[in-house]
C-alpha cells in the first residue's frame, strides 16, 4: 500500500461521537490483513430478533461477500457484521467464497447464531486471496471485547485510502419516543456508487420489518450515494446494509410494519438526510481532492433525466480538472451536458457558478466578468447549477475535483 495520505483540507473541522444504539454492541481489531500498525477488522453484534435490509452494487463482477449477503438478505435476520478493509475478496474465485463461508462460520460461533445471521463486507485491493484464519484467530476476543460505544473504532476499521473516518448520527421521536440512527461508511476511490457506496452501515433501535426498512433504504440511496461520484468508477464491492434491533418497542413505540405508515415516512427522511451527510464527506475525502462541488441541476424533463447530466458533468475529468486549477470554464459544463445523451436545448441552457451567471440562451451571458468568476474560483466549495429550460426535473450530485494527487494514489495502490 502506497504512504498514508494527509487529512483531506475538506475534511470537516470535528467528528461526531456517536452515542450508543441500544441492541448494538462493536469491536474493532488489528488482524494484519494487509494494514500494519491499524484497525483492519470491525465485529457488529445484534441483539435477537434485528432485521436488516441491504443494497449492492450493480457491477457484473461483484465480490464474494456481496454474492454473501445477496443470497441472505431474504432471511430477514441478522445478528452480526464482519467488515475487513485492505483486501476486498473480489475477483476471487472458489478460494473467495471459501473464505466468507469460514468467516461466517467463525462468526456465527462467536456470537451465537447461525452463519446464514451474519453478514460480510471486505474492501481494499481486487484479485488477491484472502486468507480467512487472521478472522478466525480475532473474532472471538473481538465479540467478547464489544461494547455500545464502539463506533468510533468501527469507523476507522473499514478505511482504505480515507483520509478520516465518515460517521454521522440522528435522533427522531416517533409516537413520544426517541429512535436513534447511526451511520458510518468509507470511500474515498473507486467511487460512481450504483446502488450503495463502497462500504456504509445503518445502525438503528426502531422497530421496522425487513420489507418496509428495505423500501425505505432503496429510495433513501437514490438522491444520496447514488447521487455522489469521485471518479466514475464503480466498485465491485459497494454495500449499504441497515440493521434495526427494535429495542424501541420496549419503550412503547409501536412496531412500523407497512410503507404508508406515517411514522415509516419520518424515519425515511431523517435516514435520507444522513445518508447524504455521509455521501458529502465521501466526496469530500476523495482521493487527492483539494475543492468540493455540488452540481445542479433543474429545467429537465424528468428528475431521472436531471441526474444524469447532473452525474456527466460530475464525473468529466475537464470539468473537474478546470476546477482543480480555478478555471470557471463553462465551455466544458456545455460539453458534459450535450454528452449525457439527454433531452437538451442549447438555446435555452444556462449555468451558474455559485450565484454568477456565466452562460444563458445559448451563449455567454452578456454581463460575464471574468475578474469575479475567478475569485469565486478560489473558494474550497463550488456550485455549479445549470438549467435545462424544458421541464420540472431536478437533481443534486456531490463530487471533488481531479488532482494530481489523485494519480499519486493510485499509481502506487499496491506497491
Amino acid at each position: 500500500m502506497g504512504k498514508a495520505q494527509e487529512v483531506s483540507p475538506l475534511a470537516p473541522a470535528r467528528l461526531p461521537d456517536l452515542p450508543p444504539v441500544e441492541g448494538v454492541r462493536l469491536a474493532a481489531a488489528e488482524a494484519g490483513i494487509r494494514y500494519k500498525g491499524r484497525r483492519d477488522v470491525m465485529l457488529a453484534l445484534f441483539s435477537e430478533g434485528t432485521t436488516v435490509a441491504g443494497v449492492f452494487t450493480r457491477s457484473r463482477c461483484p465480490s464474494a461477500p456481496v454474492e454473501w449477503c445477496r443470497a441472505r438478505l431474504g432471511g430477514g435476520i441478522a445478528r452480526a457484521l464482519v467488515v475487513n478493509s485492505g483486501n476486498a475478496n473480489a475477483f476471487t474465485g472458489m478460494r473467495g467464497r471459501a473464505a466468507v463461508e469460514a468467516t461466517a462460520r467463525a462468526a456465527a460461533e462467536a456470537a451465537g447464531c447461525r452463519p446464514e445471521e451474519v453478514f460480510l463486507a471486505s474492501t481494499g485491493v481486487i484479485g488477491e486471496p484472502l486468507d480467512p484464519t487472521p478472522f478466525e484467530r480475532v473474532l472471538k476476543h473481538l465479540a467478547a471485547e464489544a461494547v455500545p460505544d464502539g463506533f468510533a473504532d468501527a469507523s476507522a476499521a473499514i478505511m482504505t485510502t480515507d483520509t478520516f473516518p465518515k460517521r454521522a448520527s440522528a435522533t427522531i421521536e416517533l409516537d413520544g419516543v426517541a429512535v436513534t440512527i447511526n451511520a458510518i461508511a468509507k470511500g474515498a476511490g473507486m467511487i460512481a456508487p450504483d446502488m450503495a457506496t463502497m462500504l456504509s452501515f445503518v445502525f438503528t433501535d426502531a422497530p421496522i420489518t425487513a420489507p418496509v426498512l428495505q423500501a425505505v433504504l432503496a429510495e433513501a440511496v437514490e438522491t444520496t450515494f447514488n447521487c455522489t461520484t469521485v471518479d466514475g468508477d464503480t466498485s465491485t464491492s459497494d454495500t449499504l446494509l441497515a440493521f434495526a434491533t427494535g429495542k424501541a418497542a420496549a419503550r412503547g413505540l409501536a412496531p412500523m410494519r407497512e410503507v404508508t405508515d406515517p411514522r415509516v415516512t419520518r424515519f425515511r427522511n431523517v435516514l435520507t438526510s444522513l445518508l447524504a451527510e455521509l455521501a458529502q464527506l465521501v466526496a469530500r475525502d476523495g482521493e487527492g481532492a483539494t475543492k468540493f462541488i455540488t452540481v445542479e441541476v433543474t429545467g429537465a424533463e424528468s428528475d431521472a433525466s436531471a441526474r444524469r447530466i447532473g452525474l456527466s458533468i460530475a464525473n468529466s475529468p475537464l470539468v473537474k480538472t478546470a476546477i482543480a486549477g480555478e478555471d470557471a470554464n463553462w465551455g466544458r459544463v456545455v460539453m458534459a451536458v450535450g454528452k449525457a445523451g439527454e433531452p437538451a436545448d442549447r438555446d435555452r441552457l444556462s449555468i451558474w457558478f455559485g450565484d454568477i451567471r456565466v452562460a444563458a440562451d445559448g451563449e455567454r451571458d452578456p454581463a460575464y466578468d471574468e475578474a469575479a468568476v475567478s475569485a469565486y474560483m478560489k473558494a474550497r466549495e463550488i456550485g455549479i447549477r445549470v438549467d435545462l429550460g424544458l421541464g420540472r426535473g431536478r437533481a443534486r450530485v456531490w463530487t471533488c475535483d481531479l488532482t494530481h494527487g489523485y494519480i499519486s494514489v493510485n499509481a502506487d495502490y499496491r506497491s
